[in-house]
């Protein structure tokens, strides 16, 4: 493995990372960036007939403007097993009409824009790696490689549903995973949190509010005591109880389509919505936590009520968002990434994540999954940036899997 050239062309990465940086395609709106990574790969060597969309975005519950993008390589060693290299096509939306920018060894945003690298990073990373295993002919001895899949899937930021709807017999049999998507090469994923998205209405009762507010039920009222009694009860925010960790959040508290909860202040509020989430690597505890949000909001409907004694209705309504897993730190999948880390010579360090990956989804398929980064920095936000030497490392970490001798 020490002989073997590891190296990639990191003027032409960039290159790659630049371009997709400036193709606005927020999630959802895939269309975009998957064309014009079609052709880049394209133009790196893959045949048309290797690339192809699943139908994916007919059972993904949002509108979706395309499935996602597989790619089949055929490799040098097709008596080896497949390998999986996944990463996510879109963007948040607040990385709509990013224009990077680089300086020296950061890229960064222009304006009041995130920059897009994550998942832009993952993108680039994965076209170099067929660029670099199909273009090395006649420049330097051919890596060789087993039949790899290529996996750019849609409406990740929005709710892993490009990994959950797809088809796992669309990758062509893949026997383990790497997805890219996150900040340091060797900072190996093995495990990720399981989260349940729920929401909740009210249905108060309006009345004039400096006439007769005995004759209203104040749905906005209802929602306060329900959110106090779960921060009292040690359910919001950080969540520890007899030994088990999670976390909750309220993010969503409005009123109709939208809307602000009341239109008045003179009139008591009828309706309130709010949405939020529980998360833990114990699904038990999952659904214990949202039990509580359950009771607090049906225990705060019947604390509210107006002078006939009738309370507020409340609809709680939940549904899993993604399951949590753990790789054994033994796992043939985790044994070859950490070995690939060192191969081009960093440190690997196993984590488990409190956020959702594709890969929550990827394990539940049955493909063990390893996630690394490509680096990505503060995203989400407008100082995100992605360091340029952690990028290239991330690209030779993909090209180090790929080529890994048994």
């Amino acid at each position: 493995m020490a002989a073997m050239d590891l190296s990639i062309d990191a003027e032409r990465a960039v290159e790659r990372l630049m371009r997709f940086l400036a193709v606005e395609s927020v999630t959802g709106r895939e269309r975009a960036i998957g064309a014009e990574v079609e052709k880049a790969l394209r133009k790196a060597g893959v045949p048309a007939s290797a690339i192809r969309y699943d139908s994916a975005n007919d059972r993904v519950p949002l509108p979706t403007e395309t499935g996602n993008l597989i790619v089949q390589l055929q490799g040098t060693r097709p008596d080896l097993p497949r390998l999986l290299f996944s990463t996510h096509l879109d963007t948040v939306p607040l990385c709509a009409g990013a224009v990077p920018v680089r300086s020296k060894n950061r890229i960064t945003a222009q304006g009041d824009t995130a920059l897009g690298g994550d998942n832009r990073t993952g993108v680039a990373c994965l076209v170099t790696l067929a660029a670099t295993l199909l273009g090395r002919g006649g420049i330097t001895p051919p890596l060789q490689h087993p039949p790899l899949t290529l996996l750019f899937t849609v409406r990740e930021e929005s709710g892993l549903f490009g990994a959950r709807y797809l088809a796992p017999a669309d990758l062509g049999g893949v026997t383990m995973g790497f997805n890219v998507d996150g900040k340091g090469p060797a900072d190996l994923t093995v495990g990720a949190v399981g989260a349940e998205r729920w929401e909740v209405e009210i249905a108060g009762r309006a009345a004039h509010a400096g006439v007769h507010p005995e004759q209203g039920i104040s749905a906005t009222l209802v929602a306060s005591l329900a959110l106090a009694e779960a921060a009292r009860g040690g359910w919001f925010g950080k969540i520890r109880h007899d030994g088990r960790e999670g976390t909750a959040n309220v993010g969503v508290f409005g009123g109709r389509e939208g809307k602000g909860a009341g239109e008045a202040t003179n009139v008591v509020t009828d309706y309130a919505y709010l949405r939020g989430e529980s998360r833990s690597h114990d699904p038990a505890f999952v659904k214990e936590i949202v039990a509580a949000w359950r009771a607090a909001f049906t225990h705060a409907g019947n604390q509210v009520k107006d002078d006939k004694g009738r309370g507020a209705k409340i609809k709680f309504t939940s549904k899993l968002d993604y399951h949590p897993f753990r790789l054994k730190d033994d796992a043939a999948v985790v044994r070859r990434a950490m070995r690939a880390a060192e191969s081009i010579g960093l440190t690997p360090t196993l984590k488990v994540g409190n956020g959702g990956l594709d890969a929550n989804w990827l394990v539940r398929h049955r493909i063990p999954t390893v996630t690394f980064g490509a680096g990505q920095h503060n995203i989400h936000t407008t100082e995100e940036y992605v360091d340029v030497k952690m990028y290239v490392d991330g690209c030779r970490m993909a090209l180090a899997l790929a080529v890994l001798e048994e």
